[in-house]
């Protein structure tokens, strides 16, 4: 396996999530155009060639751009690659916090986020081909890197839920932490392990099971 593959998620001083979530809430965005063409490149190639099979001199010319500049821009593959993918999982976080801003009632932003998560993870050409191709990829790191992927998902969560919170939307008695700890788990275990009795390809069975599970974790007590 590549090792840009299995240090994506890695536990080091700070992962490709994390920062991807700190992007997120920062705004940054792709400022810099010659850059965001060569990750544009990269995530095409990427898409359509696979990670291992990709070298830096097709990234090249998939962006239109000499190997030279690539390497300047992103000194290894590895490099690269973590770039790729941390651009892709904070767009996610960004299509996150859109998606909820049309649900008008807590429960709802809660049934509509964790539809929209899967959808957004499953739905996109590289992370979700990812999970296709390499599921023990995702299985290992979202289990095997000491819970560091799942604390940043819940970090997100929970910073989601205290907002709700202080706006009175749910109990101050709320466990913040160990509720968004659930949901997280929830829905890591339909990513990394395939349901025989839950299509996560349908919205409508998601919801549903948002709706009778994850939105009664709202309640203290429950």
């Amino acid at each position: 396996m590549d090792s840009a593959l299995s240090s994506l998620m890695s536990s080091g001083a700070e992962s490709v999530l994390e920062r991807a979530y700190t992007d997120a809430l920062e705004g940054v965005a792709d400022a810099d155009e010659s850059r965001a063409r060569i990750l544009d490149g990269a995530y095409v190639q990427f898409c359509r060639m696979g990670i291992q099979r990709s070298t830096m001199e097709d990234v090249a010319r998939r962006a239109g751009v000499s190997r030279i500049t690539v390497y300047r821009r992103f000194a290894t593959k590895d490099v690269l690659v973590e770039h790729v993918v941390r651009r892709e999982f904070r767009r996610y976080f960004d299509q996150f916090l859109v998606d909820i801003e049309r649900a008008e009632t807590v429960a709802d932003r809660v049934v509509l986020g964790f539809v929209s998560s899967l959808r957004a993870i499953r739905g996109n050409p590289l992370i979700g081909g990812l999970i296709d191709i390499e599921p023990d990829l995702l299985a290992t790191s979202v289990i095997g890197d000491g819970g560091w992927t799942l604390a940043t998902v819940r970090q997100f969560v929970a910073g989601q839920l205290r907002s709700e919170q202080q706006a009175g939307n749910v109990s101050p008695e709320l466990d913040i932490d160990l509720v968004a700890e659930l949901m997280v788990r929830v829905s890591a275990s339909f990513l990394v392990i395939p349901s025989q009795v839950v299509d996560i390809d349908d919205d409508e069975q998601l919801a549903t099971v948002a709706r009778r599970f994850l939105v009664p974790m709202l309640e203290p007590g429950v």
